[in-house]
């Protein structure tokens, strides 16, 4: 088949074209930039921003699956950043491929949607969307999420997953924030220490976006439906987060922080960098803290049931490479 994959210079959408790639299938990548790596694979790239909407329709003319995977990540920036490239962006996507005829759409969304500042402990997609939002990535993405879920049918079957903390050998954004923070003295355990969370390494989460188009049909079990993925084995948070630090000779982390001192730090930070404009990222946000304290780990029986996910790669496995790539 041809796929169009949004995104396709990112870091799981890279390994999703190279997955496609090696199992025969053509690809046509939606980048900003030249994406001189992706043209030296062999994807077809198209030059364009998700807030274009012809650029977007014209990269949809041809393919028989877009997989919309770009988007803006983060956890501070001004809501029309985000608003413009995850929601209406994605709304672009949707529309790009009703007018060309695309049959099939998959979606990653992100668990943030469903968020909310305490324990989610094994939950299924059954759960509720937030309603109460700490960051603007998590509205946005649950705005295009419900978006891409409504669009399904009328000739356009879609879902969306939701894969958690992805991890890997050349991650751009989780892992080297953490080494960047531990190495400025600004990581603090927030809370007891004591709470689980799931990863997912990023071929394992490529992959069921591969194993969801493939299931992906206006008359099956997928269509319409949202899916958590992850490794399906929580790890405790900063055990975790230790070993991490650990490849790059780290020390673990030490200073610690009440999840309610954190919680205040965070709204304060925030009031500060709103009112006075500052650049970057405050140290804390109230998002954070409760991300960092809370215990929020998921059911994949859906994906394991609809189309057959399992995470190859473990998590030592993944350790192994991801040390081997440091």
């Amino acid at each position: 088949m041809k796929a169009l994959v949004t995104g396709a210079g990112g870091f799981v959408g890279r390994h999703v074209v190279a997955q496609l790639l090696a199992r025969g299938d053509q690809v046509r990548g939606l980048c900003r930039g030249e994406a001189a790596a992706l043209r030296e694979m062999g994807v077809e790239v198209s030059r364009g921003d998700l807030r274009d909407r012809d650029a977007v329709a014209a990269a949809c003319q041809g393919v028989d699956i877009a997989f919309h995977v770009a988007a803006v990540a983060g956890i501070w920036g001004p809501w029309r950043h985000y608003h413009g490239v995850n929601t209406l962006g994605t709304e672009h996507v949707i529309a790009g491929c009703r007018v060309h005829g695309v049959p099939r759409l998959v979606y990653t969304s992100s668990p943030s949607v469903t968020f909310r500042p305490a324990d989610q402990e094994g939950i299924d997609e059954t759960t509720p969307y937030a309603r109460r939002w700490l960051c603007h990535y998590a509205h946005t993405k649950a705005l295009a999420e419900q978006r891409v879920l409504a669009a399904n049918g009328d000739g356009l079957a879609t879902c969306a997953l939701r894969p958690h903390l992805i991890w890997g050998p050349g991650d751009p954004h989780l892992v080297p924030r953490l080494f960047d923070r531990a190495r400025r003295g600004r990581l603090w355990r927030i809370g007891a220490g004591r709470n689980l969370i799931d990863t997912v390494f990023v071929e394992n989460a490529a992959a069921a976006h591969l194993a969801a188009a493939d299931a992906l049909s206006s008359s099956g079990p997928v269509a319409g439906r949202a899916y958590y993925i992850s490794q399906g084995e929580p790890v405790n948070c900063w055990e975790w987060i230790d070993s991490l630090l650990a490849l790059e000779g780290i020390p673990p982390v030490r200073k610690t922080l009440s999840l309610g001192t954190a919680w205040c730090l965070g709204a304060v930070c925030e009031a500060v960098y709103f009112f006075l404009r500052l650049p970057g990222e405050p140290p804390m946000t109230r998002f954070l803290a409760s991300q960092m304290a809370h215990s929020h780990y998921f059911s994949i029986d859906r994906a394991r049931n609809d189309f057959g996910y399992r995470p190859a790669v473990s998590i030592e496995e993944g350790m192994r490479r991801l040390a081997a790539s440091l």
